[in-house]
């Protein structure tokens, strides 16, 4: 794949996952091109590569951020615990005590993060991809790679829930804890029951039973 490519891919896939595109916005090659300093050919194909990867669909001639409906949110969320919970299992098993040394950092830093739900959820993003390096399972990596895509299509944060932040890094520092013990059952049942929870919150955000800050 041409660097151009590849570039432009990521710079609209990053803005998607950054909630610079939101589910329903549309998404025109010049305006991208321009955006980006990017030339158009490489913009469409990277627009071709995000719509064969289901992250953007087709209204009518455009192509807009696509959305996931209830069902689908459902799905991606018991593939999610399922992959999840094992990265957490073989993190116990196969994680340096550097690894663990910035899990454990991760966690300490990320308090000060609360009250600014964008920034949590980056750190939140950046504290789940260390656990699936601290896997070293290239193969189930890349899995859950996908699964953390189709994770941005997502227009609000379950993260921007009041409390949700406080109760969520608690999860975490009990996950780690879990990883650093090497109790790999534990391990991967803590980070199930934190995709769980985080799954419950988004269900009360979508149906209105809570409000986002």
């Amino acid at each position: 794949m041409k660097p151009a490519q590849t570039d432009a891919y990521a710079l609209i896939l990053e803005a998607i996952d950054m909630g610079g595109f939101k589910p329903g916005d549309r998404l025109v090659e010049s305006d991208l091109a321009d955006r980006f300093g990017v030339s158009r050919t490489p913009i469409r194909e990277a627009l071709q590569r995000l719509e064969t990867q289901s992250l953007l669909t087709r209204d009518g001639r455009s192509l807009i951020v696509a959305s996931l409906d209830h069902n689908q949110l459902s799905e991606l969320y018991v593939v999610r615990a399922e992959l999840e919970g094992l990265s957490a299992r073989l993190a116990a098993r196969h994680a340096s005590e550097e690894e663990i040394q910035v899990l454990i950092e991760m966690v300490a830093e990320d308090q000060k993060y609360l009250g600014n739900p964008a920034v949590l959820a980056r750190a939140n993003r950046r504290f789940h991809k260390q656990i699936h390096l601290a896997s070293h399972n290239r193969f189930l990596v890349k899995q859950l790679d996908l699964v953390h895509r189709s994770m941005a299509l997502m227009a609000t944060t379950s993260l921007a829930v009041e409390g949700r932040g406080e109760v969520a890094l608690a999860e975490h520092s009990e996950i780690v804890q879990a990883i650093q013990k090497r109790d790999e059952d534990f391990a991967e049942t803590a980070l199930k029951r934190h995709i769980s929870m985080a799954f419950v919150t988004r269900l009360k955000l979508d149906s209105g039973a809570v409000d986002a800050n």
